[in-house]
């Protein structure tokens, strides 16, 4: 009897040693998926985004409603420094560096008097770097069709209406 209890102990002994080594190169073979796999991180556009285009149309000496017109509301107006918009743009993706840009205009008595700003991408340029490697073929050019004279768009001719009623169906029965 002590042979078979012996062959026993060692028999537990070794499956015992099986499972711990398995058990070891299973959480290592985890640790290798999970850090080839990262969870989806979406794109995160926030501020005001101000194009080369937008930058040029403005010039000093428009009043603050014509630059509002062609920027939009800046993102910060300061109690402390009224005479100061600033507009600022960040642009987090996924495995790159964050972009930031920043806008500053400044008005004395309601007019623009000066523009401090980080060089502006064009709305083209803009709009490529959104493209986050999705494939989708060519873009068609967007245009609006030649204006045609159709039907819907002459004036109605006048008809001869009928007069409208002086007396209405009641919608409720008559109470008795």
């Amino acid at each position: 009897m002590p042979d078979s209890t012996r062959c026993l102990r060692q028999l537990c002994l070794l499956l015992l040693g099986y499972a711990l080594v398995a058990c070891s190169s299973l959480d290592s073979a985890s640790k290798t998926v999970v850090g080839a796999v990262s969870p989806y991180k979406i794109d995160i556009v926030q501020g005001n985004f101000v194009s080369a285009e937008q930058l040029a149309a403005v010039k000093p000496g428009m009043n603050r409603a014509q630059v509002r017109d062609i920027l939009g509301t800046p993102l910060l107006a300061s109690v402390f420094h009224a005479d100061r918009w600033d507009y600022v743009f960040t642009f987090r993706r996924q495995g790159q560096a964050a972009q930031s840009r920043t806008l500053s205009v400044f008005f004395k008595a309601e007019v623009l008097v000066r523009i401090e700003a980080d060089p502006m991408p064009t709305e083209a340029e803009f709009v490529a770097t959104l493209d986050s490697g999705r494939r989708l073929g060519k873009v068609p050019v967007l245009e609006a069709p030649p204006a045609q004279p159709s039907a819907a768009a002459k004036p109605p001719e006048a008809k001869a209406q009928a007069p409208l009623p002086s007396t209405y169906p009641r919608l409720e029965p008559a109470a008795p």
